[in-house]
Parts: C-alpha cells; sequence; structure tokens
C-alpha cells in the first residue's frame, strides 16, 4: 500500500483554523428568537429528603418557570445505555429527582429570560434537606445496612471463567497477590456539559447537543416525554471535547423537557464546578489480583476480583463489569483464569464512559501485578510479558471475537530497543542520590474496536456524486475534535481517487444522516464507520466507472481513474466525476447515490506498550517523568499526525490518573475537589515529552487495515510510571494516584520493615 494517495498523509484538521482563531461556533455561541435560559439546581448533600421553597426565587424579575420533581413525567429512565427499543437495563433516574442521592444531585431547574436572572434565582432557592446517612464506600456499600435503591445495593455482578483456576493453584510454584485501586476522575474537557432545545415550524422537537450518541439522546427524550421518535430531532452540535463523558444523556431529556413545556427555545449550561460534580466519572475500582506462575516464567492461572464504584444511579453498573471482566481475557494467553465482578451503589458521583473504558482500571493494576509476578522469579519483565501474551489469530478463550492481528510483541520489542530498555533497566539506579531515585518500567494495554459480538453493530452511509464533481458522504459521525471527518474523507478520497478537497462528510443528525448502531464510542469509529465509508466509496466508483462506460460505449477493462476523472485508455477520452453525473442525469436519467449498509465484520484487539524513566524525590515524594515512550499496534495510520495527537493526548490522560487526578470526596459524601484549583490535571509544565511509535501490521478486517487507536493510548503509560516508580524505590505502590503523600508513606514504611526485618 505504498502507492496510497491520500491514506497516510499528514493533513490537518479542516476545522483548525476556525478553531484557532475563535471563529468556530459551539451551542454557547448559539441564539434563538426569544430563547431562555436554564441553570440546575444541583445537590449540596449526599443523601437526603428534600424540601423547595420556590417562593422568593420565583419573585425574580426574568424568572419564567421554576421546575422540580413534581412538574416533571413520572417516568424513570437509564441516562447511559439504552439506545434501541428492546435493550433492558435497570432504570432509576428521573429528569429531576424527589430525593438526593448525591452531591450534585438534579433537583430544580430554574427558567429565565437570561443567565444574570437565573442565577440570582438559583441563589434565591430555598432548599431544607433532611439528612439521611449517607453510603460512600463499597464496603459501606456491601454492608447493605443503609440502602440507595430498592433491596440492596450490589447493581450488578458476573463471573468469566476459562480452564480450571484451583488447579492452576496447585500447580504453580509461586502466587503473586497484589490489592489496588483506581480513582474517581472527571472528564475535564475544555467545554463543560451544554443543551439547546428548540420547538421548529413544524412542531418537532428539535435538540442541539455537542454529545457522541444522537439516537442515545432521541431514545431517552422520547421515552422520557412520551413523544414519538419521528418528532424528535436531534443535532450533533461542534464539541469541545468529550473523553466519554458527553455520551450519556444528562441534560438533553432536561433541557428537551423545558422547551417542549414552555414551548420556548432553552439553553441549559453548566459551568466547571456543575460538571465535576452533576455529570459522570470514570468508576472507581478497588481490586484483589493473584497470579499463579511457574519458576520458568508461564502464568498458569489468574484470579481477578473487581468491585466497581458505580455510584448513585444504575447507569453503566453492568456495562462496566462485563467490559472489565472480558478485557482481561485478550491480553495474555492464560489458559486458566477467572474474573469476579461487581458493581455498588453510592452516594457518590455517577460513573459512566471515559476513555478507555475499564482498561484503565483493569491494567492499571494487573500490570502491576505482572511486573511483580516477574520480579518474583528474578525475570525481566519484557520477557516475562513476551512468554505470555496473546498471539495474531488467537481465539477469545470467553468465545468473544478473535483478537484478530495482534500485535503486541512487536510493540514490545520495538520499545524495548527505543528505549534501550535492558541497559537502562540494569544501570539507572546507578544515578540515584540521597534525595533522588530513578526508575525505569512498562506496562502494556489492550483495547477493542467496536461493539460487534456484545450489541448490533453496524452503520449507514449514503454517498452522492453531484453535478460539479463533489462526494457528499451522509454518516451519522459525531466528531470530538480529534479529526474523525478528516480521516473519514482520507478513506473517501483514496478510494475514490479524487482529490479531498472535493468531498464533505456530515455530521450526526437524526432527520439527516442515515442510522448508525452506536455513535462514537467504544473505539468504533476508525474500524466500523470507516469501513462503511471505503465501502460506499467503492460502490460509487464502481457506480461511476459503469456510468461511464454506458455514456461513452468504453469497455471496463479498458477504463482508469484519475484524480476524479474517468479515462479510456484505448481512445483517451476523458470526463470529470461532476460531467458522469451531469450526463446521467440528462441521459441515462439516474441520479448518482449509493445507500450502504456496513456490519462490522470483527472485532478484534488494538494493543499498546508504554515504556517511563521517573525521577523521584524522597523528600517530597514529588515525580518528574524524565521519558516516556508509547509505541501502539495501529494496523494503519490514516493520518499519522492524527495518530500521534490522539497518543500523545491519551498519554496525558493517563499519567494524570498515575500522578494527580482523583475526584475526592470524603468520608461522609462531601466533594472536596469541585474545581481546577483542588481537581489537579497534567498541564503543560509538567507534561514529559511522548515519543511515539506505531506499529502499522495490517488489521485485514479494518480500512487499509486500519483500528482503533484513541481509548487505547489512554492506558498503558500510568502502569509504566507507577512500575517504574515501583522499581525505583523498591516499593510497591498500588494504589492510583501515586501522590506525593502516598510515596512518602511507602518510602517510610519500606524503611520500618528493612529496620525491623
Amino acid at each position: 500500500m505504498n502507492d496510497l494517495k491520500y491514506v497516510g498523509r499528514r493533513l490537518v484538521l479542516e476545522d483548525a483554523v476556525e478553531k484557532a482563531t475563535g471563529r468556530t461556533r459551539y451551542i454557547c455561541d448559539m441564539n434563538r428568537y426569544g430563547m431562555l435560559h436554564a441553570k440546575l439546581l444541583l445537590s449540596e448533600r449526599p443523601h437526603a429528603d428534600i424540601r423547595i421553597d420556590k417562593t422568593e426565587a420565583l419573585e425574580t424579575e426574568g424568572i419564567v418557570k421554576i421546575f422540580t420533581h413534581e412538574d416533571v413525567p413520572k417516568v424513570k429512565y437509564n441516562s447511559n445505555r439504552k439506545w434501541f427499543k428492546g435493550f433492558e437495563t435497570p432504570e432509576d433516574e428521573y429528569i429531576l429527582n424527589e430525593r438526593a442521592r448525591f452531591v450534585g444531585d438534579r433537583l430544580a431547574l430554574v427558567v429565565g429570560e437570561s443567565m444574570d436572572a437565573v442565577n440570582r434565582a438559583l441563589s434565591r432557592l430555598k432548599v431544607e434537606y433532611t439528612d439521611l446517612e449517607a453510603v460512600v464506600s463499597i464496603e459501606e456499600a456491601k454492608r447493605d445496612r443503609v440502602k440507595i435503591h430498592g433491596r440492596s445495593n450490589l447493581c450488578f455482578q458476573k463471573e468469566y471463567s476459562c480452564g480450571n483456576w484451583e488447579e492452576a493453584l496447585k500447580q504453580a510454584d509461586y502466587i503473586v497477590e497484589d490489592r489496588g485501586s483506581t480513582p474517581r476522575i472527571h472528564h475535564a474537557a475544555m467545554e463543560p456539559h451544554i443543551c439547546l432545545a428548540e420547538i421548529d415550524d413544524g412542531g418537532n422537537l428539535v435538540v442541539w447537543t455537542p454529545c457522541q450518541f444522537i439516537t442515545l439522546s432521541q431514545y431517552t427524550i422520547s421515552h422520557c416525554l412520551s413523544i414519538p421518535l419521528e418528532r424528535i430531532r436531534v443535532i450533533k452540535a461542534t464539541m469541545g471535547g468529550s473523553f466519554g463523558g458527553k455520551s450519556n444523556s444528562i441534560l438533553e431529556p432536561v433541557c428537551a423537557f423545558a422547551s417542549h413545556t414552555l414551548k420556548r427555545p432553552v439553553k441549559l449550561w453548566m459551568d466547571r464546578q456543575d460538571a465535576i460534580v452533576a455529570t459522570r466519572v470514570r468508576n472507581p475500582t478497588e481490586m484483589r489480583i493473584r497470579t499463579a506462575i511457574r519458576k520458568d516464567g508461564r502464568i498458569l492461572g489468574r484470579s481477578i476480583e473487581a468491585d466497581i464504584n458505580g455510584g448513585a444511579y444504575y447507569t453503566n453498573a453492568t456495562a462496566i463489569v462485563t467490559t472489565i471482566g472480558k478485557k482481561a481475557f485478550r491480553l495474555y494467553d492464560i489458559k486458566n483464569q477467572v474474573f469476579r465482578g461487581r458493581s455498588y451503589y453510592t452516594n457518590t458521583q455517577i460513573g459512566g464512559a471515559c476513555r478507555g473504558y475499564g482498561s484503565p482500571q483493569l491494567q492499571g493494576l494487573t500490570e502491576i501485578n505482572i511486573d511483580n509476578a516477574a520480579a518474583k522469579i528474578k525475570m525481566d519483565p519484557c520477557e516475562f510479558r513476551l512468554k505470555n501474551l496473546v498471539y495474531p489469530g488467537m481465539e477469545d478463550p470467553l468465545g468473544a471475537p478473535s483478537v484478530g492481528n495482534a500485535r503486541i510483541r512487536d510493540c514490545i520489542e520495538l520499545g524495548m530497543k527505543e528505549f534501550r530498555w535492558l541497559e537502562r533497566r540494569k544501570n539507572v539506579r546507578e544515578r540515584n542520590t540521597p534525595r533522588y531515585a530513578f526508575g525505569v518500567g512498562m506496562a502494556c494495554g489492550v483495547h477493542g474496536n467496536g461493539y460487534m459480538g456484545v450489541y448490533p453493530e453496524f452503520t449507514d452511509v449514503l454517498v452522492s456524486m453531484t453535478k460539479g464533481g463533489h462526494a457528499i458522504f451522509r454518516v451519522g459521525l459525531h466528531e470530538q475534535g480529534c479529526g474523525t471527518l478528516t480521516s473519514m474523507r482520507q478513506i473517501a478520497a483514496e478510494v475514490l481517487d479524487m482529490p479531498i478537497e472535493r468531498i464533505s462528510v456530515t455530521e450526526a443528525d437524526t432527520f439527516i444522516t442515515p442510522y448508525d448502531a452506536a455513535g462514537t464510542q467504544a473505539s468504533r469509529v476508525t474500524f466500523v464507520c470507516g469501513g462503511a465509508v471505503k465501502m460506499a466509496g467503492e460502490r460509487m466508483k464502481n457506480e461511476l466507472i459503469d456510468c461511464y462506460c454506458r455514456l461513452t460505449g468504453s469497455v471496463r477493462e479498458h477504463v482508469v481513474t484519475d484524480d476524479g476523472f474517468i479515462r479510456n485508455t484505448e481512445n483517451g477520452r476523458s470526463l470529470s466525476y461532476g460531467e458522469v453525473a451531469a450526463l446521467s442525469e440528462r441521459e441515462l436519467l439516474k441520479t448518482l447515490d449509493q445507500h450502504v449498509h456496513y456490519e462490522a465484520p470483527a472485532n478484534p484487539g488494538s494493543y499498546s506498550a508504554c515504556f517511563a524513566e521517573v525521577k523521584v524525590d524522597r523528600f517530597t515524594g514529588l515525580v518528574e517523568i524524565t521519558d516516556l515512550l508509547a509505541v501502539q499496534d495501529v494496523g494503519k495510520n490514516i493520518n499519522p499526525t492524527l495518530v500521534e495527537g490522539q497518543i500523545e493526548g491519551g498519554a496525558q490522560f493517563s499519567l494524570g490518573m498515575a500522578l494527580y487526578e482523583n475526584l475526592a470526596v470524603d468520608e461522609k459524601g462531601y466533594v472536596r475537589s469541585r474545581n481546577f484549583s483542588k481537581y489537579h490535571i497534567i498541564n503543560a509544565p509538567i507534561m514529559p515529552q511522548v515519543r511515539v511509535r506505531t506499529i502499522e501490521a495490517h488489521e485485514p478486517e479494518g480500512p487499509f487495515g486500519a483500528k482503533s487507536v484513541g481509548e487505547l493510548a489512554s492506558v498503558a503509560p500510568a502502569p509504566a510510571v507507577l512500575n517504574a516508580i515501583n522499581f525505583g524505590l523498591g516499593t510497591n505502590i498500588t494504589v492510583y494516584p501515586a501522590t506525593p503523600e502516598r510515596i512518602v508513606t511507602a518510602i517510610r514504611q519500606l524503611e520500618t520493615e528493612r529496620r525491623e526485618g
């Protein structure tokens, strides 16, 4: 594929200049005639019965309406995972809730003529809380002394297994056990949550939202408001980042309700504090991992016990357990393995989709355990992994789709060479001083490519060739700022053999774009939607050639395409694609359109290895990441610049989890980190340069061999850094993030153990 014209090129994002110069319009820039503004009253208590006095607030000039739970439809829903009819999942949310179940719960909606009026009215609302005992930790949830919903705080539990774990225990030379936890994480997208709803001239409810899944929003709104789907139009607006946080229907049903009730346009917005406490978080987890190994380095078996904090409502309680469980079987070739996962209600922030979905929690802890297993038998951790990793074409032991062309071994081997792993591992401690310790570590990661094998996985595409020679691909895509539309245009240009400037790709609109089964989630866009665009382009090109042959009397074997033209190699007659479209309409009485239904043929794994060097201040516990190398199995780089950007951004996301990020909730359920002065993310001065290498080994079922990149990029850096810290200090830190306090405590504990033992 070295002769590709567009796939593999470093093209700049089509909207880069507009965004950089501030000309891009987001929902916050949109206005409608007679538009109202709205903001939610959020609970300040983790668990309480409530009574709201609206009297004084309603007297505020410019206030139109204040809604509470008494005013909304008494229809329960699940904001996370119900996007098609017949999808059964527990439902326990209302548009506005009758009881506060966490700090940030939706209690009331204030609607007014201006943002200023709304803010003034919010400050005048009087909320009387009757506090109830809060369930904050997983341990408290398990006791079931206080129940948040129904009969138990246990939401969901699932076991997956292959082989015989008990037999592996008996045959093992060593059992390596670790317990650890991962934190509650905020997505920190630049654009906080926002939504705009209005009634159009035809009486349809129109919702503008920077979401990842218009069909989910449409279905949720229809369910909550009892409006037929065909009367609800959801339009994907320009998005200022998501990372999974905008894949749930959080504001959409609330905003739609207000507009539908008041018959006026309504814009509902959140500020940063609202977004931190009241949207979604990465689920915190606690795990116990036991790995049975032989002296020669073979893993005989593994047991993973995972407890997951789901927060105050069910949302993704099923999905997060099953996703973590299934991914445990797709990185290492472990013949005997058991996974037991449980999710629990607590009076804390609600769990939802977050970049990597389950992989950062799972591999964040299992990869530390893998390093400890290698250390137990004094084997290099890379060598240990190479003995046990999956291999290309391996079947999933749980019966899921094959791992595909899994090139994780290539990632490690290239990484070892580029990082000078063996030399640095042997010599890095020679740089230690009484104050500073140096360490190197590595870790691996795995993620998927869509929902094939789990949920319906298909995409429809409608492509049209205009008389001006412009190809329009109507697809239900959701650009998040990572270059989805640019990548799709490159695929289309390559297939059609025409200038990329003459190709347009749409974003999702339920009234205009064809149906897409699952939106922008589960790392499915490049692999599934890209495959659909490729197929649509191939069929359009085939139709163009057929029409040219009919119009000119040419034989297909003598016809070639070149940059938007079709030419007969025998007589040299050439027509542009636009000319073929015009002649086809006039002489053949047909327009050039192709409607493609594309079903995902596979769901392979995407793999990565990350290598890190750290410098740790023993006195303060501060960590400096002095080198980071990310090697990723991408199948094929559609656009190397965008791929590298995703891997660099994913590393930033993961390093935050490793060292800084934790949406802290105290023992009573109150949020301690409600803004960026308390919730710390990695910023430019402390972000290391990320060296990126990619393995292009061609995934057979992917478009031009490509597979997913963005979510996987957020998996391996965190455990690589913790493994480096532990190697440098001799500690075994298994609780994320590795804050200065935790590091200093671990050093002191290690010193105490050495003195006593």
